[in-house]
């Protein structure tokens, strides 16, 4: 007996000490039943997963290196949950997938696949980007506040809080022999006391999706293909008691663009070359909480665009508006019923831009004007 304890005390010693560390799994799951009121001329119903949130499970760590030194870690993986295929152009972790070192007192660093800053910072005061999902996006998701795409090869640092304020920013390598070509950086910051959070964000992309490799992807994973991108924006929430007020204000620059991520070619007709898009984003979003467990929210946006040709400059004007309910049925599932519109006016391009186009519907409208409706369930685990 004796020897059978000294056995199991000199196998207990020669462990190595570790580190504490955790691992944790996570996922969520959206799925609903989609009606769209006019997809080029024909009515459109269908099962489509992840539009308040996109369906996805992941996994994420630490692992404590001592003197306030942590190691951080977090892959997670898009996917439709009615095929069963992977989502953001079919990528194995498509949504994250990072490692870095974390300091309570100096802040992260990560290395990876990862959000740039404007959807770190900017994005929590709209309405797609805080509680109402793909519906709520600006026009072709422009400024990114819906995620459209992730940027890759990305050296991203996050500040501590300090009294509130937090910054960051983002660099993503072009991993080309051109430097340049198909990469990415990006700054933002955001103050947060009581019930006000102000935010603000700048991202430029150069050649964006020009590369296979760059840092930013060319397969269903962008919002344009064009020479240059660039995004700044500034947002204001404010809760008190059970209601948000929010206001955004984006401006999106997109030069020599080839085509949209959503609707396809941009190209003007009788041989003008389309040299620059601008858009201008101005949206208004408020949210009541009745209940805890019961909430409805409401967006509108007004989008004057930019159209510059060699033929001239054109304005077409987009308006887009959105109404959500959701009730949680626990603390981990909740159903939801939300609906988008959108209605295109101003100045004929004589290209999609003419017509309506609401994210996260099959294809542009036939006319000025389109609805989707949406009901659904969301599980998180």
């Amino acid at each position: 007996m004796k020897k059978s304890i000294l056995v199991a005390v000199i196998a207990a010693a020669s462990v190595p000490a570790f580190a504490q560390s955790t691992v944790t799994l996570y996922g969520l799951i959206d799925e609903g039943f989609d009606y769209t009121n006019n997809v080029k001329g024909s009515k459109v119903y269908e099962l489509q997963s992840g539009y308040a949130q996109g369906s996805r499970w992941g996994l994420k760590g630490t692992e404590d290196l001592g003197g306030g030194l942590k190691a951080v870690f977090q892959i997670e993986s898009g996917f439709d949950v009615n095929n069963g295929k992977l989502a953001q152009g079919g990528l194995g972790f498509g949504r994250q997938a990072y490692v870095g070192l974390a300091n309570d007192q100096f802040g992260t660093v990560t290395l990876g696949r990862q959000y740039d800053s404007l959807v770190d910072y900017l994005a929590q005061t709209t309405a797609n980007g805080n509680w109402g999902g793909y519906l709520f996006s600006h026009p072709y998701d422009n400024d990114n506040t819906d995620n459209t795409f992730r940027v890759n090869n990305t050296v991203k640092y996050t500040s501590p809080s300090f009294a509130g304020l937090q910054f960051g920013g983002t660099y993503s390598f072009s991993n080309d022999t051109n430097f340049a070509n198909n990469r990415q950086y990006s700054v933002g910051a955001q103050y947060a006391t009581g019930g006000l959070l102000v935010a603000a964000a700048y991202l430029q992309a150069n050649n964006p999706s020009a590369t296979a490799g760059g840092a930013i992807n060319n397969g269903g994973d962008e919002n344009f293909v064009a020479k240059r991108l660039r995004v700044f924006g500034a947002g204001i929430n404010y809760t008190f008691g059970s209601a948000t007020l929010g206001f955004a204000y984006t401006n999106t620059n997109v030069d020599q663009p080839l085509s949209s991520g959503y609707v396809g070619a941009i190209t003007p007709v009788g041989g003008a070359t389309l040299s620059s898009l601008r858009f201008n984003n101005f949206e208004v979003n408020g949210k009541y909480q009745f209940t805890p467990a019961f909430y409805v929210g409401a967006a509108y946006t007004y989008t004057r665009t930019s159209f510059n040709a060699t033929s001239g400059k054109l304005h077409p004007i987009f308006q887009s508006a959105g109404l959500m309910a959701d009730y949680n049925l626990s603390k981990r599932t909740d159903v939801y019923v939300q609906g988008g519109y959108q209605h295109a006016s101003g100045d004929k391009t004589g290209t999609v831009l003419d017509v309506a186009y609401v994210p996260g519907a099959d294809a542009v409208s036939s006319t000025s004007n389109q609805f989707v409706l949406r009901a659904a369930i969301r599980h998180k685990f």
